[in-house]
């Protein structure tokens, strides 16, 4: 269970990082410490290889002036000065017998080899390391002049034991560190997994926790709110377009089984029979229109349809939705007018913006009764906006129904009796939408004012 419990801790993001940045902090101080005590070494070095020098030279000149006596007079000298313990002489004749100087023999680690040696020797009755300079001097006499560096051992050695205590003192706040972090941010990341667990089980009602502390974690869970909130009102609209779409579906099909079947059974004359068929095609188109409706849309909601953006000119489709309904117009006794100007250039995909804007005027023209107006106009808002309008002397809509309107499928009152599947305005709000603009719906008292506002192309 221990082992268990060590394989968890180490899997934490948390704990990993804190025993990464420990490792890189150990690392760099290592570094850093290395190139002090190298360039502290070498500074040392040369101090005590100057001095070592110095008395070199010194004790071969008094050698070469005053011979062998003046030469061990000379060491005598710098032996018995109290404030240089540490330094190290042996003046030797060629078989190496000592004949002044603080060593009381000749040390077996430098041998008969001349130049820097790095050794340990015994001096004030403990091992030391010592740096010595081994010169041969005329008629075979021998000298050894040589410095204590036991103190930068210690030094060297004084800081390697900081750097240790130091890494493990860094080890041990990472791991803390990241044990805090861990349960600081396991709360938060368990909460997260219940909530998610809950979606995929189909509550798309449950939202992830927040404390207003506008943290990352905060940012994030918000931004997952909106996209959930995003997603719950999609599936919600797939769930009342499926219901719609079986609820409006039901009718033409039952309609046009039941034709079919009293053909079947009544085998009326030809004439009835192909009355009969027509029927049964106008049902099926129903069911058709409904369908290309549906494909219409996803193809809007899915932006497949921005590929196809060129400049559209808002003048030209609408005189062409103005040539097509005027006639329809006129036969239901209902004054149309277009009133437009020029230069109302927009981003765009002209089919679908001919689409929204036939939408509008065939529910404006269906709704508005015998010897009302129906008005089709384009005007700018402002220097980056321009505004499509349909303003007509119909019934409206009441408020309460002017946001569920464009919902898909939805029939408000005044719809009733009257063909359609309740798709015009869900279809001209999702073409508004990826033109990156929006549909209004106002009060044109009497009536209904339609507005789709665009951003006008520069």
């Amino acid at each position: 269970m221990t082992r268990g419990i060590g394989l968890r801790l180490f899997r934490s993001t948390a704990v990993r990082l804190a025993i990464g940045y420990a490792t890189v902090f150990v690392l760099s101080s290592l570094l850093l410490v290395g190139f002090l005590w190298w360039r502290t070494a070498a500074y040392l070095d040369r101090e005590v290889n100057a001095v070592i020098l110095a008395d070199t030279r010194a004790i071969g000149d008094r050698l070469r002036d005053f011979g062998l006596l003046g030469a061990i007079e000379a060491i005598n000298e710098r032996v018995g000065r109290a404030e240089d313990a540490r330094a190290i002489y042996l003046l030797t004749d060629p078989a190496l017998t000592p004949l002044a100087g603080n060593l009381g023999a000749w040390p077996l680690d430098i041998g008969g080899e001349t130049g820097w040696h790095q050794t340990r020797l015994t001096t004030r009755n403990q091992l030391h390391a010592t740096r010595i300079l081994y010169v041969a001097l005329p008629s075979g006499f021998n000298l050894l002049v040589g410095r204590d560096v036991e103190d930068r051992e210690a030094i060297r050695q004084a800081i390697v034991d900081a750097l240790g205590w130091a890494a493990a003192v860094a080890a041990v706040l990472a791991i803390g560190g990241g044990l805090l972090v861990r349960r600081a941010v396991l709360g938060r990341v368990d909460a997260i997994h219940l909530t998610t667990e809950a979606i995929i089980h189909g509550d798309l009602s449950k939202r992830l926790p927040t404390r207003d502390s506008s943290d990352e974690f905060d940012r994030l869970a918000q931004t997952i709110n909106r996209m959930l909130q995003q997603i719950e009102i999609l599936v919600e609209g797939v769930r009342s377009s499926s219901n719609a779409v079986a609820h409006d579906l039901r009718t033409p099909l039952a309609e046009l089984r039941g034709r079919l079947e009293s053909l079947l059974r009544a085998r009326p004359a030809p004439e009835a029979t192909f009355g009969e068929i027509g029927e049964a095609v106008a049902d099926l188109d129903r069911v058709i229109g409904v369908f290309n409706a549906l494909l219409r849309l996803a193809e809007i909601d899915s932006g497949s349809r921005l590929s196809g953006f060129r400049e559209v000119r808002l003048e030209e489709i609408a005189a062409e939705v103005a040539e097509l309904y005027a006639p329809l117009a006129e036969d239901k006794g209902v004054a149309f007018r277009l009133d437009a100007g020029t230069g109302f250039a927009v981003e765009g995909d002209p089919f679908l913006l001919a689409q929204a804007l036939g939408n509008l005027v065939d529910n404006a023209v269906k709704y508005c009764p015998a010897g009302g107006r129906v008005i089709l106009g384009l005007a700018r808002a402002d220097d980056r906006r321009v505004v499509a309008s349909v303003a007509d002397t119909g019934p409206g809509i009441p408020d309460a129904e002017k946001t569920r309107v464009v919902e898909r499928f939805y029939r408000g009152k005044a719809s009733q009796g009257l063909p359609g599947v309740g798709l015009g305005l869900s279809l001209v709000a999702a073409v508004a939408h990826l033109h990156g603009g929006m549909l209004t719906l106002a009060d044109a008292d009497p009536g209904l004012l339609a507005q789709m506002t665009l951003p006008a192309r520069p």
